[in-house]
């Protein structure tokens, strides 16, 4: 017993041993970069941890107390081991070049112009840091694509880095991140999967190796998955493909559910309860939003359609379409319910990041449905815990696609949306003499609102408009409110009108 007890002793001091040196620096400190270096530094005190970035104002609020970006238990992670051994900094070059292991955790937007606009992947912010890569390199480097990439992006990346070495080896790894926003911290600390690709090769092996120890200080080693670079890089398009997919079809069933009487609920309910189903990603809602899931789904579109594979295109593109269309019918039931318009009347939009537990706005249906009650000449007013005044005005005046590019590139507030568009700080304010309710996003202090005090400050008859299905219908109709609930049966004031125009 004592000898298994040191042979396992021995087994750790030989594993802390490889990791001991280790250099790590993540190029790019968004909602990836940020805390998923933040708990490896956490996790591995060891290991030097260093996120760079060019935009000052970024890296200035990482090495703040008012940290860049919202997410549950974040501040304790980074605020644990900022100065220890995590660092954030400007001075790209130079940590670059003293790093073992290098993350490349960078935009890929989609592209706005040229081949493949509208779907395909823009890589002009990951070839720059390929070059810059190569440029300031005095030593072996491991480069770990940490962004969503398309497949082969590392076949390109190796290309840039090969012609560009100076002697110096490369070795590339696909590593895509699995968070999801809201719970990202505890699936970094608990993933499912850690998911690692490379090449095939003795060098491809031992670098495979190295990341995998790393990841060993706190993961179990039958999670740490290893493929080739290839199926790493679908996996992750793949993973986010299947997620949205199942999004789409339980709000595809939210419209037959509406006109037939049944219950989204119920019904999504018991299909969860199959084994090989399962209940999770079946809420019907007003459609999915986040930074990856309609970009990813569109580049894998591309990707089909540059292979010969209309077909398999098509059947992902429908995803997108039942998304658009779900946000269509929210917006359309708004208006036919308020006697087809709802011009110059005040609508309170309760919510506009995209999920609860986040700050981020980024393709989120809120924008979707703003814009579509604008085109109506209605007045918005919205209330957000998370999200502020300037970024929801941003986020309105903003063409498709340009979110995820630069934020000196990106509109700044018109004149022409603040006068339609006000922000107020808290809910009750925001339903003050509105005419109607639209509940986007589903924060937990939606369903514990005061919703008596609600309908007596606001015009009558009051409607409300359930996006997330938070809160109870019949209660809301014994109080007096007229209610649309995403996928239940209608209220009588809403039989006859139409859910599509």
């Amino acid at each position: 017993m004592h000898i298994n007890q040191n042979k396992d002793n021995n087994k750790q001091t030989v594993k802390r041993v490889l990791v001991k040196m280790v250099k790590i620096c993540c190029l790019g400190a968004g909602y990836v970069g940020g805390p998923t270096m933040a708990v490896i530094a956490l996790k591995c005190p060891d290991v030097e941890v260093v996120v760079v970035d060019i935009t000052s104002a970024r890296i200035n609020a990482w090495n703040s107390e008012q940290l860049p970006i919202y997410e549950p238990g974040l501040d304790d992670v980074v605020k644990e081991s900022r100065g220890r051994n995590l660092f954030f900094s400007t001075d790209i070059e130079k940590h670059i070049g003293e790093a073992d292991i290098v993350f490349v955790s960078v935009n890929t937007p989609t592209k706005t112009q040229g081949l493949g606009a509208g779907k395909a992947a823009d890589l002009t912010y990951w070839e720059s840091a390929a070059r810059m890569i190569a440029d300031v390199a005095k030593s072996d480097k491991i480069v770990v694509e940490k962004s969503t990439v398309p497949v082969k992006t590392a076949e390109a990346i190796e290309k840039i880095l090969i012609h560009n070495s100076k002697g110096i080896n490369f070795q590339i790894l696909s590593n895509p991140e699995f968070l999801a926003e809201g719970t990202a911290i505890q699936d970094l600390f608990n993933p499912d999967r850690v998911l690692i690709g490379g090449r095939d090769t003795p060098e491809g092996k031992k670098a495979v190796q190295t990341l995998k120890e790393v990841y060993a200080h706190w993961v179990p080693e039958d999670r740490i998955l290893t493929t080739n670079l290839w199926s790493a890089e679908l996996s992750k398009l793949a993973a986010n493909a299947f997620l949205a997919q199942r999004i789409s079809s339980v709000n595809a069933i939210s419209a037959l559910c509406e006109a037939t009487g049944a219950n989204v609920s119920e019904v999504a309910y018991a299909v969860g309860k199959d084994a090989r189903i399962g209940p999770k990603f079946l809420n019907a809602s007003i459609g999915f939003g986040g930074s990856c899931f309609q970009k990813d789904i569109l580049n894998l579109v591309y990707i089909c359609e540059c292979n010969g594979l209309p077909e398999v295109a098509q059947y992902w593109k429908s995803v997108i379409q039942i998304n658009d269309y779900q946000k269509s019918r929210f917006v359309n039931r708004i208006v036919s319910s308020m006697f087809n318009t709802v011009a110059n009347k005040k609508i309170a939009m309760l919510g506009f990041a995209f999920k609860k537990d986040t700050g981020d706005t980024r393709e989120t249906p809120a924008i979707d449905v703003c814009n579509g009650l604008l085109g109506d000449k209605a007045n918005i007013c919205i209330y957000d815990p998370q999200v502020t005044q300037d970024q929801i005005e941003r986020d309105l005046a903003m063409n498709k696609f340009d979110w995820d590019h630069p934020t000196h590139l990106q509109p700044t507030s018109p004149m022409a949306v603040k006068k339609q568009v006000t922000v107020s700080s808290d809910a009750y304010s925001a339903t003050k003499d509105a005419h109607g309710v639209c509940i986007v996003t589903e924060w937990d202090e939606f369903k514990t609102l005061d919703f008596t005090r609600i309908y007596e400050g606001m015009q009558k008859p009051a409607f409300v408009f359930d996006g997330r299905n938070v809160v109870n219908p019949e209660k809301l109709r014994q109080i007096g409110f007229i209610v649309y609930s995403i996928g239940k049966p209608l209220d009588l004031w809403m039989k006859d009108m139409p859910a599509v125009a």
